[in-house]
């Protein structure tokens, strides 16, 4: 396990993907205000369509792991959820790259809404009726990032509350606790989407690469495009074979679609 040395509370440098996902989160925030300034009967239903329910998810709502978490409503809701994405992100992006950060988030806020679906899907099989619980806001990336850190950085303390000083896998089990303790409460759903979000972040940790997902996409996109590229070389030189061959001359092509110099190779084997 990697370490670092105790941390003071103070939060982290407001850069890179800190600032994007927390005026991103902003922004939608008083988006969703103004509209329901305007139009509260149009800001509900808008608020049905983003936010995460997963009957309407399984019904053909397929966008909704990927908006609801931009979703918010109350301002200390709100404000507690922006100002700890800040700590959190801005922390891991110390160490991480902007990228790696955002893999973490995404995967984490994804993983949320599919152990929720898991859950809501698992108790209409068993005939359990399961209270649904809409879900919105990005604790599930929250959750994700606090089990990275767990992870990661277990000896780092933190002060908890902003006056007990505890370690950072102390304070990732007891929030774990407190998920588990409300799935015997009203809150099942969305307390076991919190530990899906947890449980998404870590297996980032375990399995996502140093640079992040979006590079290993692009990679892989790149190494796609260029073997394409020489594949349509490869078919080409097989064509200017033939053709050559019509007209009583004779050329030769590597592996890679290059033309192959005969008098060059003459030259190598004698030389």
């Amino acid at each position: 396990m990697r370490r670092i040395g105790s941390s003071p509370f103070s939060f982290p440098d407001f850069r890179g993907a800190t600032r994007t996902l927390v005026f991103v989160n902003l922004a939608a925030y008083f988006a969703f205000l103004l509209l329901q300034l305007a139009s509260a009967p149009m800001a509900g239903s808008l608020f049905g369509l983003l936010a995460f329910d997963p009957t309407s998810f399984l019904h053909g709502l397929v966008w909704q792991p990927f908006t609801y978490s931009f979703i918010h409503v109350g301002i200390l809701g709100t404000l507690f959820e922006l100002l700890s994405l800040w700590f959190l992100a801005g922390f891991l992006e110390q160490m991480h790259s902007s990228a790696w950060v955002n893999g973490l988030y995404a995967v984490s806020v994804v993983g949320t809404v599919l152990a929720a679906t898991a859950i809501y899907a698992c108790s209409g099989t068993l005939g359990y009726t399961l209270p649904l619980v809409a879900l919105f806001g990005c604790f599930g990336g929250i959750f994700g990032m606090l089990a990275a850190i767990g992870t990661l950085y277990g000896d780092t303390e933190f002060l908890l509350f902003f006056t007990i000083g505890i370690k950072a896998r102390y304070m990732v089990v007891i929030y774990a606790l407190i998920s588990i303790a409300m799935l015997f409460g009203q809150q099942r759903m969305y307390a076991f989407a919190q530990l899906g979000g947890a449980l998404a972040g870590w297996l980032y940790v375990r399995m996502a690469p140093r640079r992040g997902i979006s590079f290993v996409f692009s990679e892989r996109w790149f190494g796609l495009r260029n073997g394409y590229y020489r594949w349509k070389r490869r078919r080409a030189a097989r064509k200017f074979e033939v053709y050559m061959k019509s007209q009583g001359r004779t050329v030769r092509f590597d592996g890679s679609g290059r033309q192959i110099d005969e008098d060059q190779d003459d030259k190598k084997r004698w030389n």
